[in-house]
């Protein structure tokens, strides 16, 4: 959590240097973009190395990597040399060591965690994204006016210190390689075959197993119509206040403090025994707190909403984690929660790219000469149009939650009988 409060503070600080720069939102957003692109391509070929290599050698090497990129932006700002372009590079190259340092610790959990203590482990996880989002924003936006970009960096470099020492110190054990689980490629096969076969083996490996199959249907579903709401709130909320930041700033701080109470909160308890229950009751919070961001307009609803709706992240992800967990073994997790990550990126990126488009040219304008039962809720000022959106976005969650309750509810793991007995 010390080095993503570092990382995420130089972040912050890029921002604050390029909308300096620039004055222009969309530039912003690129260096996602750029950080993002890259992991389509080299997401499989991470799994492959995870399921090959050290665990502790590719957490040494990309943090190393990305601490080498985070020192380059440092360089180049003290130089007064730095360029956007620099930006967007360093972005898409630290996004490739990104992504091999998350997969990998991905797959650390069921090496030095006991199986019935691995939705606890994973929410505790959570405490490194929350945490983050509560800090450093406010740490860089004090320290950013008096020792600049440079100096962010140079804080960035100690909690990466911090991060490898850490590492050194923890022992990460070896995965027992088995046979049989993968089937060879035909006989003699060319270099090109390997390969292919190295690469589609998670997204055969799913196909094949039909419980992880829907795992990954709901939560893409979820993630879909989640999204979506997320790249919204935030201008939402400045359209129903006329940019009111403050206000912005409160919602999102209380948003980054209840995934911190739902962090805590489910690490100390290890979540629902029946890990599918947990995924959906998530789901169903999740769709209930966005219902009420919708449908609010003043900030106290809109606050209490982000808590809610961080408050059960923690829940979905320790829930789905722990059962990839315990269904798929250590030596195979790399190749296959690669391609639960390249499917997680890609419905992501959607999401965001359909957001702006439905908000800007579909329910924004729609709203504004509608005389219908909706006015009477939103009105038909700046962020009704988004507002609206939020709502079916939440019934949508919600469906997906009552539908999965349905099929999954009910059942009973085979692992929980004998735990049971």
């Amino acid at each position: 959590m010390v080095s993503a409060i570092g990382s995420s503070m130089t972040y912050f600080a890029l921002t604050l240097w390029m909308w300096q720069q620039t004055q222009s939102a969309t530039a912003i957003a690129l260096i996602l973009v750029f950080y993002q692109l890259p992991q389509l391509a080299i997401t499989l070929f991470s799994g492959m190395l995870i399921d090959r290599l050290p665990r502790k050698v590719l957490l040494w090497l990309s943090d190393a990597g990305a601490a080498c990129c985070t020192l380059s932006v440092g360089i180049l700002a003290g130089w007064q040399i730095l360029q956007i372009w620099h930006i967007y590079l360093i972005a898409a190259i630290i996004g490739c060591f990104g992504n091999v340092q998350s997969l990998t610790y991905a797959t650390l959990v069921p090496l030095i965690v006991p199986q019935q203590q691995h939705t606890r482990a994973s929410s505790m996880g959570a405490l490194v994204e929350h945490g983050a989002v509560i800090l450093s924003p406010a740490l860089a936006g004090v320290l950013y006016p008096l020792i600049g970009l440079l100096g962010i960096t140079t804080i960035d470099m100690t909690t990466f210190a911090i991060a490898m020492l850490t590492l050194a110190i923890v022992k990460i054990p070896g995965t027992a390689q088995k046979t049989g689980e993968s089937p060879p490629p035909p006989s003699k096969p060319t270099l090109w075959q390997q390969i292919s076969h190295e690469v589609t083996f998670g997204f055969r490996y799913i196909a094949a197993h039909p419980n992880l199959l829907a795992m990954v249907v709901a939560l893409s579903t979820f993630t879909f119509l989640h999204q979506i709401g997320e790249a919204l709130y935030q201008p939402m909320i400045l359209a129903r206040t006329g940019g009111d930041t403050q206000t912005l700033g409160w919602v999102v701080a209380a948003s980054g403090l209840g995934g911190v109470v739902g962090a805590i909160a489910f690490s100390l308890w290890g979540g629902f025994r029946r890990r599918p229950l947990g995924l959906l009751v998530g789901f169903i919070g999740t769709g209930l707190s966005k219902l009420l961001l919708g449908l609010g307009n003043v900030p106290s609803v809109w606050a209490t909403a982000r808590v809610g709706t961080s408050f059960h992240n923690p829940l979905i992800m320790s829930s789905y984690m722990a059962m990839w967990y315990d269904r798929v073994a250590p030596e195979l997790q790399g190749r296959i929660l690669a391609a639960d990550y390249l499917v997680g990126t890609l419905v992501m990126l959607m999401a965001n790219l359909v957001a702006g488009p439905l908000a800007d040219q579909v329910f924004e304008p729609w709203m504004q000469h509608q005389t219908t039962v909706a006015i009477s809720l939103w009105g038909r000022g700046p962020g009704s149009g988004m507002a609206l959106l939020q709502v079916i976005l939440a019934l949508g969650i919600l469906a997906v939650g009552a539908i999965g309750w349905g099929i999954y509810g009910r059942a009973v793991e085979p692992g929980d009988r004998d735990r049971q007995l």
